[in-house]
This record gives structure tokens, C-alpha cells and sequence, in this order.
């Protein structure tokens, strides 16, 4: 291909948002094929079979752009008035044009103006056609919320979202959750004495309120969204607008206090000994236990469904309220009839139409059933939680199961023919590739993100914290067409400010605290833009950690999440003993030669940890075991003034497996560990009641 020609194609991929390089982890300068280029652009819905097609596109591409007068989405930061730039062919400057403006309370206003009278910013010529942009200012201050522009412009009408909002996101008032603490752990790793096999809603409740009697206040935990049966992975869910039915406490529905046929499943000696097994499994048994918690929920729903009664009403209630959640049910029900995920349905089933008959009704009857239960126990929880001053961190993940209902009900947000990854990195020297759909940025906007909305309120409705995964997908994310290696994939641009002040606005709303993951190779930037729009940070010693001792650690940031390690990483006992190192050489990753090299970083970083620690007065004496840094290192996270330290209970006792090895998928049982320890003997556990009395102490004072 001829140099012009390539740069065709990098201009059109510029004009999509697309980066056709990127700086590696060794600031060596990757550069896309030619190949990859013309997938992401396909995928972005440029009309590029191939590289002849691209003069045309680029042609078409930038025509369209300037024949829109305006953006789809304009964003107006503390109710200033925005400066909107208007498009207009040179020929209808001077025809008058009308704008309506459309609060989200209901309230209109109204303008006119010709095109001649507003201040001219610049003119361009595009395809032989003489364009002005000209500055269009409402001039009055707007309300916070979602408002609707209409601009008519020569017999056209144009619409675009208008989105007020604080230019800072959420935080309490000063003095209010300033220095708090909390713990984390999976639900899928929680048990106790009457766990089925994974905790349960009820079990959460339970942790939440032993952290609340400790003097704790928040409960941290992995997403709580709906899998297929036989995937692990949470951050991989059938939808990002539900709740899991795996986590109900099936014993707490109240239609089983009246429901026979359940109570003598329940009962049954044959059900029983099932149960006993999963209970005395090492590894989580999803299928298992979501077989086993279906077959009661099933006799539960066929009882509340058979006749009239209180309850049936309020299940009516719900789904008339929750439309979404019967197409839940409706989708769920088609993929067990189909028996094959919905790329491979027939129409018009694949399209996103679903009739009777194209499923079991008995099926979307029980889908529809559990989820009204998972959302009736999501909200007791929630409410009980409250009541003990006690807030939970949950997880917004990046992505969704391309074969799960997110992806077929909202087709047109999804960009279906790559997937989101990362490149390749010390770590990952293949790069990631994290086989979710990533979302269409243009198509994003031009829906007006309802579906962003809905799952962010999905989840900040009960109010507490928010973790945002890969929050760097606010301004990139990386994509990898279908068949190419991760470290084949290119940077997807995103209209950062616009997401900035959906979750800014809606963090206000709800008064939830926006946590953005910002680990691995983030550009600084991008942590200075979390730091401008006040959404807190995440500070993990197992990143900050360097090998010098007088800056082993720095100082964590007042508006941070502090912790040790996260659920990707080793526990504090594995990485003190090497084990993740001798983890990356089994799976190739790291050579004999790699080995010794990260061999050697890690004792170095231990030394210079314990300097540090000892420097800053956490530790004292000889010992260096893990369980004296640990709780040094604790301490030294309890007394900085990071907004909330959350501790991995898993440490507390040394645990060395962790919950997750990225990239190996389930060859190191990731996502089934479930915890040593039950909650009841956890709670009896010396060193863990030690470390928590430590943190309470740390983070009431600031110093011993």
C-alpha cells in the first residue's frame, strides 16, 4: 500500500477516535497493521471492506460531521451556560432558526436567532460546500439534570442531550465517613454454618454486621450480577441491570413458609446429602449450587404463580414497574429452550424480538420470580445495613457476556466484532484479552447513554460506594478484532467529559462516593482528571511499592481507597513468599532468567517496605515475618489520611491462594476459592480480631 494511502486510513481512523499507535510499557512506539485498522473500523460501522474503500469513507465520514449543526451530546459543568458550536451551511446563515430547551422537571424555554447575528468562530470548506461554525450561548444558567435541546434550522430539527452537572463528583460533607474502614471479601468465598456452599445474601448481612459491631463501616465485595451457571468470572455478567439469583438465601423467601412441595424438597434425604457434598467441596461448584437453589425456586415460584394472593400481586406489581426485567426473564427462558447463545438464533429472536412460544413460560416464569426475589433481598440488605452505619462498596464491571442479555437487548451500544483487552505489559507480556464487548462510543451518544444510566443506577441507588473498573475506559479502551492477538489490538477513543458528568451528577443524586480503578500503566492524566472531578482513587501497596526505602511507599491521597492488594493480585503471604513469581513461570510468562530478575525486585522491595516501615515507626525489632509487616503495614495504611482502608480478611490470616490469577482462566481455580475460614470462626480468630482492633484504633486517632 502506498504511503498515501496509509495515511488515508490513519486519517479516517483519527476521524472515528481511533489511535493507530500507542506508546508501550517500554515507551517503544506500536503501530497498527493495516488490518487491524480496517476491523476496528468496520466494527465502528465505516463502510471499509477493504483499503480502496477508504477515500470514500473518509469523504462520507467527514460530510456527515459537519451536516449535524450539533453535537448529539453537549455537557454544561455547574449549570453554566454551554457554548454550543453551530454548524451551518454558509447559504442558511442568515435564515432564522428556533431552539427549544426542555428541562428534565418539564419546564421549556425558548429562543430565536439568525445565524448572521451570532459571533462567527471559523469557516471550512468540506467536499466543495462552505461551512461557518458559529457560537450559539443559551445565555441562562441551567438546573442540574437532563435536558433536551431542539434546534430547527431551515425546516430541520435536531435534538441533543444537555447534561448539567457538578464539574466535582460526591463526597460527604467534611467530618462525615472522613477516616473510615472496612473489609473485603467475595460472596461467592463467604460461608458460614448455614451456607448451601458460597455466602448468601443473608450471610452478607451477617459480615455487614460484625464489621458494624467492630466499629467498621463498609463492606466490600466483588459484583453481584447474574452469570450463566457455568461461568465464574463476575466480571463477565449475563447483564449489568440485575441482580444474581445464585446469592438468594432461598430459605428467607416467604412464599416457602406455605409452599409444600418446596418445604419437602428442602427436606428430602436425597437433597440433603447434594447439599452436604457442595458444603464439603474445596472449589465453589456454580452449576451446582445454582441447580440446586433453582429446583427450590422453582416450586416456589410455581406456588406463587397457581393462585391469587397478596404475594402474586406484588410480583405483578414488580414486573409492571420493571419491564426490563421481564425481558430478563423472556431472554433467559429463550437461551434454555434455544439451548445456544443468541448470536446463533434465528430472526427474528436474534434481532431482539421475543414472542410467545419462543420460550418455556414455566422458565420465564422462574426468571422473572428470582429476580423480584433478589431484589426484594438486595433492598432488606441494604436497609439493614444502613441501620448498623454500615455502607457497601460495590463493583461496576467494564464488561458483560457477549452471549448474555445486556449485549442482545442493547446491540446497537455494543460494538460486536472485537473485544476489550489491554496491551501487553511487564506483567502480561501477551497483553489481555478480557472477551467482553466493549461499548460503541458514537452509538453511546446517540442513544442519549440510557443504558449507562441504568446501570450506574442500578447500582447507586442504595447509596454507600462505587467502584468503577478500568476507569481509564472513560477515555480509551483497547480493542482487539476477533482472531487477533491481544498485542495486535488499537486505543478506541471516548467522550471523557460526558461520562465524567453522568457518574458526577448521578454520584450527587444518590449520594454515592465514585471510586475509579486506575491501576497498571494509567497516563497521568488521567489521574489528574479523577483528582479534578473529585472521584476517589485507589492506592494499593502492592503497586506503589518500590525498592528504595526512603520512598518504598509514598503517602495515600485524602481522596483514595487504600488497601494491600485487590482480587487480581497475590494476598500478602503470597507475595511476601514469591509464590505469583513462581506462578508466571509456570505459565511462561517469566523465563529462568525473568525469575531471578523479579527474584530479586521483590526482595528488594521487602527490605526496603520493612526500612520504611521502621522508619515511619510502624514496626520495631528484628522480625521481618509476613505476619509482623502485615500488621505494620496495616497500621501504616490505617493512620494516612485516605478516606477508607479496606482490608482483604483473607490476609488477616495469611492466606497464600489467591482469588484470582489473570489470564489463566480456571486452570488456577479462579473466582472458587472459598475462604479458609467460615464467618463464625473467622470472627474467633485472635490475629484477625487483632488487626481489626489495630485499624479501628488507627483510624479513630491517626497515631498510636
Amino acid at each position: 500500500m502506498r504511503s498515501s494511502g496509509i495515511g488515508m486510513l490513519q486519517r479516517l481512523a483519527h476521524e472515528y477516535g481511533v489511535q493507530t499507535a500507542y506508546y508501550d510499557v517500554n515507551r517503544q512506539r506500536q503501530t497498527a497493521s493495516v488490518e487491524v485498522l480496517l476491523a476496528v473500523l468496520q466494527s465502528l460501522g465505516a463502510p471499509v471492506a477493504r483499503v480502496e474503500d477508504v477515500p470514500q469513507a473518509l469523504r462520507e465520514r467527514r460530510q456527515a460531521a459537519w451536516e449535524r449543526p450539533v453535537e448529539p451530546v453537549i455537557v454544561a459543568w455547574n449549570g453554566q451556560p454551554p457554548l454550543i458550536e453551530l454548524r451551518l451551511p454558509a447559504n442558511l446563515a442568515d435564515v432564522p432558526m428556533a431552539g427549544q430547551l426542555t428541562l428534565d422537571t418539564g419546564e421549556r424555554r425558548v429562543w430565536q436567532w439568525r445565524g448572521v447575528d451570532l459571533p462567527l468562530l471559523w469557516e471550512s470548506k468540506v467536499e466543495g460546500r462552505r461551512y461557518q461554525v458559529r457560537a450559539l450561548d443559551l445565555a441562562e444558567r441551567l438546573p442540574n439534570g437532563y435536558h433536551r435541546l431542539e434546534l430547527e434550522v431551515a425546516g430541520r430539527i435536531v435534538e441533543s442531550l444537555v447534561i448539567a452537572a457538578p464539574y466535582r463528583a460526591y463526597r460527604p460533607p467534611e467530618g462525615e465517613g472522613g477516616r473510615a474502614w472496612g473489609v473485603f471479601l467475595p460472596l461467592y468465598a463467604l460461608h458460614g454454618q448455614r451456607s448451601w456452599q458460597s455466602g448468601d445474601l443473608t450471610d452478607l448481612e451477617a459480615l455487614a454486621a460484625w464489621v458494624g459491631q467492630e466499629g467498621g463501616g463498609v463492606v466490600a465485595t466483588l459484583p453481584l450480577l447474574p452469570t450463566f451457571p457455568q461461568q465464574s468470572c463476575p466480571y463477565a455478567p449475563v447483564s449489568r441491570l440485575m441482580w444474581s439469583d445464585l446469592y438468594i438465601d432461598v430459605t428467607a423467601a416467604p412464599e416457602l413458609r406455605t409452599c409444600g412441595p418446596a418445604q419437602a424438597l428442602l427436606a428430602s434425604d436425597e437433597f440433603q446429602r447434594e447439599l452436604d457434598l457442595l458444603r464439603r467441596a474445596p472449589l465453589m461448584n456454580y452449576a451446582g449450587l445454582m441447580s440446586m437453589k433453582r429446583r427450590v425456586l422453582e416450586e416456589l415460584a410455581r406456588c406463587v404463580f397457581a393462585e391469587p394472593s397478596p404475594r402474586q400481586r406484588a410480583l405483578q406489581a414488580f414486573a409492571e414497574s420493571h419491564p426490563m426485567v421481564e425481558e430478563y426473564a423472556r431472554f433467559r427462558a429463550a437461551c434454555e429452550k434455544q439451548r445456544a447463545p443468541w448470536r446463533s438464533w434465528p430472526q427474528p429472536l436474534r434481532g431482539g424480538a421475543l414472542k410467545e412460544g419462543d420460550y418455556d413460560e414455566e422458565a420465564r416464569r422462574y426468571h422473572l420470580y428470582a429476580q423480584w426475589l433478589a431484589h426484594e433481598q438486595m433492598e432488606a440488605l441494604f436497609r439493614s445495613a444502613a441501620g448498623k452505619q454500615v455502607q457497601f462498596y460495590l463493583d461496576l464491571p467494564l464488561g458483560v457476556d457477549p452471549d448474555g442479555y445486556d449485549a442482545w437487548s442493547q446491540q446497537g451500544v455494543f460494538a460486536l466484532g472485537v473485544t476489550a483487552g489491554a496491551p501487553p505489559d511487564t506483567v502480561f507480556v501477551r497483553g489481555q484479552d478480557w472477551h467482553t464487548p466493549p461499548l460503541h462510543p458514537e452509538r453511546l451518544r446517540e442513544q442519549g447513554y440510557g443504558y449507562y444510566l441504568a446501570c450506574l443506577r442500578h447500582h447507586l441507588q442504595h447509596g454507600g460506594i462505587l467502584r468503577i473498573d478500568h476507569v481509564m475506559g472513560f477515555h480509551r479502551l483497547f480493542w482487539i478484532p476477533q482472531g487477533c492477538q491481544p498485542g495486535d489490538g488499537v486505543y478506541v477513543r471516548y467522550p471523557a467529559d460526558e461520562l465524567y458528568a453522568i457518574l458526577s451528577l448521578e454520584s450527587h443524586r444518590y449520594r454515592c462516593i465514585p471510586v475509579g480503578e486506575n491501576l497498571g500503566t494509567v497516563p497521568v492524566r488521567i489521574n489528574r482528571t479523577l483528582r479534578e472531578h473529585d472521584v476517589h482513587r485507589m492506592y494499593v501497596v502492592q503497586y506503589e511499592l518500590a525498592t528504595e526505602a526512603d520512598q518504598a511507599l509514598g503517602r495515600p491521597p485524602r481522596d483514595s481507597v487504600a488497601s494491600i492488594n485487590t482480587h487480581d493480585m497475590p494476598t500478602f503471604a503470597g507475595f511476601w513468599q514469591g509464590l505469583d513469581i513462581k506462578e508466571r513461570q509456570e505459565l511462561g510468562l517469566l523465563d529462568e532468567r525473568g525469575v531471578q530478575e523479579e527474584t530479586m525486585r521483590r526482595e528488594a522491595s521487602k527490605k526496603a517496605l520493612v526500612a520504611f516501615l521502621r522508619g515511619a515507626g510502624f514496626l520495631s525489632g528484628p522480625s521481618t515475618d509476613p505476619g509482623t509487616v502485615l500488621q505494620a503495614t496495616i497500621a501504616f495504611l490505617s493512620a494516612s489520611p485516605a478516606r477508607l482502608v479496606l482490608a482483604n480478611l483473607e490476609d488477616l490470616w495469611l492466606e497464600t491462594q489467591p482469588q484470582n490469577v489473570p489470564g489463566t482462566g480456571d486452570d488456577f481455580g479462579n473466582w472458587r476459592h472459598r475462604a479458609r475460614y467460615s464467618l463464625e470462626e473467622m470472627r474467633r480468630l485472635p490475629q484477625v480480631n487483632r488487626l481489626l482492633g489495630e485499624i479501628r484504633r488507627y483510624r479513630s486517632s491517626g497515631r498510636k
